[in-house]
């Protein structure tokens, strides 16, 4: 396509919205009109849809639950007065408790104010906070923030570190809707016993956010935490960045939530539009599936041009990943749905990834997420006429042309600043993307039978363990890996049993393994009483 023709294209597939100032160009993806009409009735269904789940109707029967995370930035749209009064009383509750710690109405026993937080979480509890922390919060922020996101006991003690001798002075946040999760539960237990092991009181600096009556919510009353904030069950985790999950983190970090917040709720009213070319989220989701062919045949690579931006992509693979990603669809077909998400920061993949993406296997579809205010303030010149935000823009554009010339799609996605409107947008517009594009290939985007799978499957190997180590307990001298595991009543679980094995003798647990580890056939083990 010459460039006057693909020029012309640009602006009639271009969306913009003045009051956002964000644009939307799909003029890089090659669908042609007789695609577009071919969607039609699709999208008909989509709408339909998507009125049906923001009427209250339920979308997860596996749980019979409905998913109103819509109703957050626009609680008249909740189906009860109850709950449009919860949703508007709790958002209230953030803001005042925000200001209480802000203002040193609310400190530590052993200091004027706060002056850290840390905020334990996994998944959607995590990921969406983490986003938002790096994309809006200052430079010096009200309480300088840090994650614990994972049971590594490693990463869990840099964070202890890290925050040194002001932990007296740390805010601890953990937020888990039935507080069971393994990680989250490791992660508060972790820091409990650094906080006793310095002689401090968990309790005033300690803050849960969870589901009313759950395992967590029960401790942190027994206890007298500093505060609890109810979960919503009707809120999956991707979908909770706007919630009290990541409204509370947000606030407590000086970011403004109410911006972010107006920013969605204009995003949806935009999204609602029943026709795909005013729609945004109706022409990425229709991008989405031209490019896969309605069957996640590409990846989506997600690149942001602004460092800011840098954990979009993470935060974007789980809300679409788990999302999408589904075996059955509606109809009990077995379908293997779903959209595989990467991505890494612009201009970094000048010298990463782009070689392949260029001139290597075509199985992608690139997302160009473009920042049109370089920094706040004005730039100076690094040579005649250029700043460094010149090479950022003219970076995207040459490696946008370049993808396109060699037969790879892109979307391109313009923002004006990073600012809380901003982000609430965008937000807002992939929740809705992914919400459409689940209706196009007749898939549930509200359950997640395959993250259920793990937690599962993990908690098995934990009871694995406890009965090899009674076995080896048990035993009269060493034993060979199939020994220990018959005696354990898993004579089939040869390999789980080594790997345990391995790990508790890694971490001197007690266990002891002679032989040779690459060959397992071996190794005999035996238990070394402790003394």
């Amino acid at each position: 396509m010459d460039k006057a023709a693909l020029w012309q294209r640009y602006q009639d597939w271009l969306w913009y919205d003045a009051g956002l100032g964000i644009a939307l160009d799909i003029s890089r993806m090659r669908f042609d009109r007789s695609f577009v009409t071919s969607m039609q009735p699709k999208f008909e269904r989509a709408f339909a849809d998507m009125q049906a789940l923001e009427g209250g109707a339920i979308a997860n029967p596996d749980e019979g639950r409905m998913v109103g995370h819509y109703w957050l930035r626009a609680p008249e749209l909740a189906p009860s007065d109850n709950l449009k009064q919860a949703i508007v009383s709790r958002i209230e509750k953030v803001k005042a408790f925000a200001l209480q710690i802000h203002g040193g109405e609310l400190c530590p026993p052993e200091a004027e104010s706060f002056s850290d937080l840390i905020s334990i979480g996994i998944g959607g509890s995590a990921l969406g906070p983490e986003f938002v922390e790096q994309a809006l919060a200052a430079v010096n922020p009200p309480l300088h923030t840090h994650f614990i996101d994972n049971t590594d006991p490693a990463g869990i003690d840099k964070v202890i570190a890290s925050v040194g001798d002001r932990l007296k002075s740390t805010l601890v946040l953990v937020t888990s809707k039935s507080g069971g999760t393994p990680e989250t539960y490791n992660g508060m237990m972790e820091v409990q016993l650094a906080f006793a092991a310095r002689g401090l009181s968990f309790a005033p600096h300690a803050v849960a956010i969870t589901g009313e009556g759950s395992k967590l919510h029960r401790k942190a009353t027994s206890e007298g935490w500093l505060a609890t904030f109810p979960m919503y069950d009707w809120i999956g985790g991707r979908t909770s960045e706007l919630s009290v999950v990541g409204l509370l983190p947000a606030a407590l970090q000086g970011i403004d939530i109410q911006g972010m917040l107006d920013g969605a709720r204009a995003m949806d009213v935009l999204t609602r539009v029943p026709l795909i070319n005013r729609n945004p989220a109706a022409l990425l989701s229709m991008s989405w599936y031209y490019a896969c062919n309605g069957k996640g045949e590409k990846d989506m690579v997600v690149l942001p041009y602004k460092d800011s931006l840098s954990l979009l992509s993470r935060y974007l693979q789980q809300l679409v990943m788990e999302s999408l990603g589904k075996e059955s669809d509606l109809d009990g077909n077995i379908v293997h749905q779903g959209i595989a998400v990467y991505g890494n920061k612009g201009s970094t993949d000048q010298h990463a990834y782009v070689q392949q993406l260029r001139e290597g296997v075509p199985n992608f579809f690139a997302t160009f997420i473009e920042v049109l205010v370089d920094r706040v303030g004005d730039s100076p010149e690094i040579e005649p006429g250029a700043t460094a935000g010149d090479y950022l823009s003219g970076f995207l554009q040459g490696t946008r042309s370049a993808l396109y010339e060699n037969g790879r799609d892109s979307i391109t996605i313009t923002l004006p600043d990073v600012n809380p409107q901003v982000v609430g947008a965008i937000l807002a517009l992939y929740e809705r993307a992914v919400s459409f594009y689940a209706s196009l290939t007749n898939i549930n985007a509200y359950h997640q039978p395959g993250v259920e799978a793990g937690k599962k499957a993990a908690a098995s190997i934990l009871t694995l363990q406890k009965q090899l180590v009674e076995a080896l307990k048990s035993a009269s001298g060493p034993l060979s890996l199939a020994k220990v595991a018959a005696a354990a009543g898993a004579p089939d679980d040869v390999e789980a049993a080594y790997i345990i094995l391995r790990h508790l003798s890694a971490n001197e647990r007690g266990v002891v393994l002679e032989g040779d580890l690459g060959k397992p056939s071996t190794l005999r083990a035996s238990w070394q009483n402790e003394g």
